[in-house]
């Protein structure tokens, strides 16, 4: 495997540790505690940062251009068979959360952001990185 590729695994896995670690029992902690609520979705910004990141390292190993759109890189890993349709929208999705948590677009809906970290970021970033370990070692 691919040494930043490895780097870079290592990195999404120890956010993913250390993110769970904070993770509030319940929506009503979330929305409650102030800095518990800014940790979750600073993680949440950096894990899903460090999944682009990958989802590039991949393509670069591949040969392939590297998109204008982040989000594009989940459709090429797609269309090269590496991660299932499903799998690519859930990440886009994640994508687009991010970007609504980092700019702050509008009101930000607490329930679904921490719907989003508790049910899904966890699950989709696993699975990614389950994927790429076995694809790519």
């Amino acid at each position: 495997m691919n040494a930043k590729i490895k780097d870079k695994i290592l990195n999404i896995e120890r956010y993913l540790s250390e993110f769970e670690t904070i993770i509030p029992a319940n929506l009503s902690d979330y929305v409650s505690d102030f800095k518990t609520k800014a940790a979750c979705e600073r993680y949440f910004e950096k894990i899903i940062e460090a999944v682009v990141d990958l989802a590039f390292l991949i393509l670069n190993e591949l040969n392939e251009i590297i998109p204008e759109e982040d989000k594009q890189a989940f459709d090429i890993l797609f269309n090269h068979g590496i991660i299932t349709w499903q799998l690519s929208q859930r990440l886009k999705e994640a994508k687009g959360m991010r970007n609504i948590i980092s700019h702050q677009y509008g009101n930000v809906d607490d329930e679904v952001v921490f719907e989003s970290i508790t049910k899904e970021l966890c699950m989709d970033t696993s699975e990614f990185l389950s994927i790429i370990k076995q694809r790519f070692s």
